[in-house]
């Protein structure tokens, strides 16, 4: 790592798993990528493109539309809806389930979950954007109304710090109860393993998407979880309740893969066609790539008002 930019090191999980604190670790994670990406006074969670205009004189050139330019050889400015038309709740798993970390994983799932959550609460009231915070299993266990107050995210935070607990997932009945918290529209970032019956979580998502919610689905996987890399005679603890099984992971290594794959595609065909952004998310992978993924969805949503102008 030694060759990495100063603020990079920061980000790898190795070293956010030596650092002491969700609340430091958080600011870490999102200082860095911010000095990473020389991000520009419209990135981020509180803008949301909104539509074009005409060039003014005056007009900062920092707004001007250069692809749109070089395609219609006109000045345009972009506009956007600013931090009080936004409402953030951040979801996050706190089941049994999240708590797994294989033997060579650095931090559980849920230690990474809650490190992403943290994260995106400070960067959103960074830009003064309302925030608020469900941790749930089989049902909503803490629930914190969204604000934009700066001291709010030590609330977030300490909740954060609880850890993963000993029930099961419920997704939908968890996701039927915050559509009907949410008192205006929304954007709602779910942050879970998704370990419940594919059809349970879309139809508790499309709750969510009926009441005109913006969705955002971060699925937490251990890298073991996606490449199952046990040799030899293993016993495996299922959590949740699941029982235990000793076998020969050999023998169930092409099935299991090919049923993690059938429920990936599941959940990702089934948010696309709700217009909900799926995005995997590897706990061996760097924060600051988890948070470049979250921004990425909503830059997608820009480039796809921006191409109204060029019918």
């Amino acid at each position: 790592m030694q060759h990495l930019p100063p603020y990079k090191k920061y980000l790898d999980p190795r070293v956010l798993a030596k650092i002491d604190g969700l609340e430091l670790r958080a600011r870490t994670a999102v200082e860095g990528y911010v000095v990473g990406t020389h991000a520009s006074p419209n990135q981020g969670m509180s803008v949301e493109f909104a539509d074009h205009r005409s060039y003014a004189q005056g007009d900062d050139i920092r707004h001007v539309d250069w692809k749109l330019f070089a395609r219609t050889d006109k000045y345009y400015i972009k506009q956007y809806h600013q931090e009080t038309n936004l409402s953030c709740m951040i979801v996050v798993d706190c089941s049994e389930s999240m708590s797994y970390k294989s033997r060579d994983a650095i931090m559980s799932k849920h230690e990474y979950a809650a490190c992403v959550a943290a994260s995106l609460s400070y960067l959103a009231l960074q830009q003064r954007d309302a925030v608020g915070l469900a941790c749930f299993d089989e049902s909503i266990r803490e629930y914190i109304k969204p604000s934009s107050h700066p001291a709010h995210w030590k609330q977030i935070v300490s909740a954060l710090a609880g850890g993963a607990g000993v029930a099961k997932t419920s997704m939908r009945a968890v996701l039927d109860d915050l559509s009907e918290r949410l008192g205006r529209r929304t954007l709602v970032v779910v942050i879970s393993d998704l370990f419940e019956a594919e059809e349970e979580t879309l139809l508790g998502l499309k709750h969510l998407r009926y009441l005109n919610n913006d969705v955002i689905v971060c699925n937490i996987w251990d890298p073991a979880e996606r490449a199952f890399p046990f040799q030899g005679p293993t016993l495996f603890s299922g959590l949740e309740s699941s029982g235990r099984l000793k076998t020969d992971p050999q023998a169930l290594r092409l099935e299991y893969l090919a049923e993690v794959e059938s429920f990936v595609s599941a959940l990702r065909h089934g948010c696309r066609a709700m217009h909900i952004d799926y995005v995997p998310f590897d706990t061996s992978t760097g924060l600051d790539v988890s948070i470049s993924a979250y921004l990425a969805t909503r830059s997608a949503r820009i480039r796809q008002r921006s191409s109204r102008v060029l019918a």
